[in-house]
């Protein structure tokens, strides 16, 4: 059985004008998600500012999404640390709060060799929650190969992968060489990977458009190729900004446009210039070209 199956969202953190984390409008936020058709949500992950976060706020950012959903969707904790004992820390508190899993990655620190790799996923996995293992060569040291994911696949509890490779061919061989569920990590291969045979979505864009990330899901899950296609070109000039390094920013914007204003990103992101800001204004206009609008809690 798949335990993680369809559209997850890798939640943004919302803060209000002065920086503040701002708790209530992330419950708002979780129940206009789960209103609008997603599968899980991902609190606590790089979309959502951990880095910027205290100890005290991203547990109390885990604890409002728990809260918030009740059960009726699955959440999973991003569990990202400078070291190997405060991820395990974080995996122990997203287990303790009632969450479903954690997404993990590698020592992010520095490049790590393969051992110390493999040990930082021994102790994560020592906790007894489910792992998405997160493979994201770009930003971090380390590239869990398929064949590295194999050896990784060993251990009880990494049960999934969100691949952010950017190479669609690596989403089948992780699932010729593993049995692991193959999760896309990057929105701009969405169609490719459905097609390819991911199972789940671990979605940006869909902070601000969920019910199109889920439609589109479906869709090129289900083999309808010329009408998943329809949709993915209307999103892809959206989804495109998911793999830049100013995601956040975008996505935050993206959300404002969409009716459902989140609130700054915590320096050293800082607001986009502004023709950054009327490429995304044009790729929202398009993705929601012909397109119903979802209704947004004001």
């Amino acid at each position: 059985m798949t335990r993680f199956a369809g559209v997850y969202v890798a939640l943004v953190t919302p803060f209000t004008p002065d920086f503040e984390v701002d708790y209530k409008r992330l419950h708002e936020l979780c129940e206009w998600q789960i209103s609008q058709g997603v599968d899980g949500l991902v609190p606590s992950g790089s979309l959502g500012e951990y880095a910027t976060l205290t100890n005290e706020e991203r547990a109390k950012v885990i604890d409002t999404v728990v809260e918030a959903v009740k059960g009726r969707v699955p959440v999973v904790v991003g569990s990202a640390a400078p070291s190997t004992k405060q991820a395990v820390e974080w995996v122990r508190y997203a287990r303790e709060a009632g969450a479903d899993g954690v997404m993990a990655l590698p020592p992010i620190n520095y490049r790590p060799l393969e051992h110390e790799v493999v040990a930082h996923f021994e102790a994560l996995n020592s906790v007894g929650l489910p792992i998405i293992a997160y493979n994201n060569p770009h930003d971090y040291k380390t590239d869990l190969t398929p064949d590295f994911l194999a050896k990784l696949s060993r251990l009880e509890n990494v049960v999934a992968v969100k691949e952010f490779s950017g190479d669609v061919r690596r989403m089948v061989e992780i699932l010729e060489k593993t049995d692991l569920e193959v999760m896309v990590g990057v929105d701009n291969l969405t169609l490719e990977g459905a097609l390819m045979g991911a199972t789940g979505w671990i979605a940006g864009v869909p902070n601000a458009l969920p019910r199109e990330g889920v439609e589109l899901f479906r869709l090129a899950r289900e083999g309808k190729r010329e009408e998943a296609m329809q949709l993915y070109r209307r999103q892809l000039p959206l989804f495109r900004y998911d793999a830049s390094p100013q995601l956040v920013q975008s996505i935050k914007y993206m959300m404002e446009l969409a009716g459902f204003p989140v609130g700054p990103t915590r320096p050293p992101r800082l607001p986009l210039p502004e023709a950054d800001l009327e490429g995304i204004r044009q790729a929202y206009q398009h993705a929601v070209a012909g397109a119903g609008k979802a209704g947004k809690p004001e």
